[in-house]
């Protein structure tokens, strides 16, 4: 409820923005943030799964490469020249010389394979000399671990990084001792492999690549920090090259990175080599990063046109309502003539326009609304004028019904009832002259009044006069106007009866109505010519003036009537000349009418 009542007050041009962030900009948010990660996720496994094929294809040409001087590390291991040449007894530098000069194997081996730079023969000799392809083991030779190695696996192939004594560079080499023929001792042969093919196979590679020997020895690399020296240095700074098989997480340089790791176990080897891959998260996803930049600026951009799209609807909407506002408040302080013209055919446009016709029933209900007033107040005024003209001794009414009381009693003391009765009548018929207002009175009361006329017109006319009132008893207590029958009554005998010698009849009959009652005045008189029953029937139906000539009668009831139930209740005057006048109306029944 409170996040309602927020915007409920606040402007349509800020509920608008709010509503168009909240719809559109957080969602367009979030999915761009799940893309994006999720975009960085299948570029990294991508990248992953390219060095891991990478790995497995150095892993599998290094192996190719290596499986030469395996092969002729078999060769030499089956060569008994080549252990006679080691281990025999030499008389002379002579004989020694000549016997290094008759064996070619090891010269032919390098010549043939490009795969390997080198082959050299450890063996203890004494009479012999060192030509780099057959050595004279020195003690720190022999003290090195990897020849203590090389003797202790008993022909077991091993791969170490070595240094070769002609070049001093470090060398990967295979290793593998041998018996000595004739004796029991065991020399040492290495094989040195071709550090130009090793780098060859690694140039290929995009991301940085080494392979390490079982020391974790830096054996060769593609990496572009410089010397393999440096590379060593860094990676192993960062435990990179003593990892075992498989894939990790590591923070190199700062920057997050990954690690491919595969190691090659040659055939017959006591020990392996391990293909290392490493590559940075931020350098592979540089150009997935790229694209989510200007997939972040088209959006962003999307977003402001949206944005100002969303402000400028707003706007022209909230215009349009200030207008419709300030035209109610024109209607409001009085001025009905005001006009809105608002274009289009949406909600607002429809609302002007009803808005529009809205005044313009207001206003002419308003001058309706005086003109009723004005002609009510003429009405009452003519009512008022009615009870003054009925009464010429109102002056001094109680002067009046003292002056009737008296001449009733005189009457009945001179025994002339029939004069008494009728004073007694008609004392009774001003006082309640006198005392109505512009409340509503019970029908049956009315038609009492009514009654009270008829006897005193029939004292008067005696047998001239004939008169019936019908009443159904289920609407006696219908309220209705004072003075709305009499005056018809009166009219009825004044015009209908008092030109016929023969006298009249005068009929009043009350019948109940579906809503309400219907009240029927007849009489058996002269009635009207067509002409004079127009001329009324026109009078009615004109607007009421302020003429002095008017006259308590028809048009008097017409007017009340008209005024408090509506043009329903209009007198209907239906008459022929000769043959009498019938006029009835109708007032509606029920508590409502008071």
């Amino acid at each position: 409820m409170f996040f309602v009542r927020i915007m409920n007050d606040m402007k349509i041009r800020k509920k608008l923005a709010i509503t168009f962030i909240t719809a559109a900009g957080i969602p367009l948010l979030l999915c761009g943030l799940f893309l994006t990660a999720r975009l960085r996720e299948v570029v990294v496994q991508s990248t992953l799964v390219q060095v891991s094929n990478n790995v497995d294809r150095v892993q599998k040409r290094t192996a190719e490469l290596i499986k030469v001087p395996l092969d002729i590390s078999n060769r030499l291991m089956n060569d008994n020249q080549m252990k006679q040449t080691a281990s025999q007894t030499y008389n002379s530098y002579t004989e020694v010389i000549q016997q290094y000069h008759n064996y070619t194997n090891i010269r032919e081996y390098i010549q043939l394979y490009k795969e390997i730079s080198g082959i050299r023969i450890y063996a203890i000799n004494p009479g012999a000399l060192n030509n780099w392809e057959f050595m004279q083991p020195t003690q720190k030779l022999l003290d090195q671990i990897w020849y203590q190695q090389a003797i202790a696996q008993k022909g077991v192939v091993g791969w170490n990084m070595i240094q070769d004594e002609r070049t001093n560079a470090m060398e990967l080499s295979l290793i593998r001792s041998f018996p000595l023929a004739a004796s029991e001792q065991k020399g040492v042969m290495v094989i040195n492999v071709n550090k130009q093919r090793l780098s060859a196979i690694l140039e290929q590679e995009s991301f940085p690549t080494f392979i390490v020997d079982s020391e974790n020895q830096l054996v060769a690399s593609n990496s572009i920090k410089g010397s393999e020296q440096e590379a060593s240095t860094l990676y192993s700074s960062n435990d990179i090259l003593s990892l075992a098989e498989g894939s990790y997480n590591i923070s190199l340089d700062g920057k997050d990175s990954k690690v491919v790791v595969a190691t090659l176990q040659p055939n017959d080897s006591w020990n392996s080599l391990r293909m290392i891959s490493v590559f940075s998260i931020a350098e592979i996803t540089r150009d997935a990063n790229y694209v989510i930049f200007l997939g972040a600026i088209v959006i962003a951009s999307s977003l402001i046109v949206a944005t100002f799209l969303t402000y400028a609807s707003a706007l022209l909407l909230s215009r349009r309502l200030q207008r419709l506002s300030h035209h109610v408040d024109n209607v409001r302080s009085g001025s009905w003539k005001t006009f809105l013209h608002i274009d289009g055919n949406d909600e607002i446009g429809v609302l002007s326009r009803q808005f529009n016709a809205l005044v313009k029933d207001i206003d002419r209900l308003f001058h309706e609304v005086q003109t009723t007033n004005r002609e009510k107040s003429l009405i009452e005024q003519r009512q008022n004028e009615m009870k003054f003209k009925m009464l010429a001794s109102q002056i001094n009414p109680h002067f009046l019904f003292n002056a009737l009381e008296s001449i009733r009693m005189e009457a009945h003391i001179r025994q002339q009832d029939d004069i008494a009765q009728v004073v007694w009548l008609l004392s009774t018929l001003l006082r309640s002259s006198l005392e109505t207002n512009s409340d509503m009175i019970l029908l049956e009361t009315e038609l009492k009044y009514v009654q009270g006329y008829l006897d005193i017109q029939k004292f008067r006319y005696e047998d001239r006069l004939q008169y019936q009132l019908t009443i159904e008893p289920e609407i006696q207590k219908i309220r209705v106007p004072p003075l709305i029958i009499q005056p018809l009554v009166e009219n009825a005998i004044i015009h209908g009866l008092d030109h016929r010698a023969e006298g009249g009849q005068i009929r009043v009959e009350v019948t109940q109505i579906i809503g309400g009652a219907q009240i029927q005045v007849s009489d058996n008189g002269t009635g009207f010519s067509a002409e004079r029953l127009e001329s009324v029937q026109q009078e009615l139906a004109s607007p009421a003036n302020d003429s002095k000539e008017q006259r308590i009668g028809l048009r008097n009831v017409n007017d009340r009537l008209v005024l408090l139930y509506g043009k329903a209740s209009v007198l209907h005057i239906e008459s022929s000349y000769g043959s009498g006048t019938t006029i009835t109306f109708i007032v509606p029944g029920g508590d409502d009418i008071d």
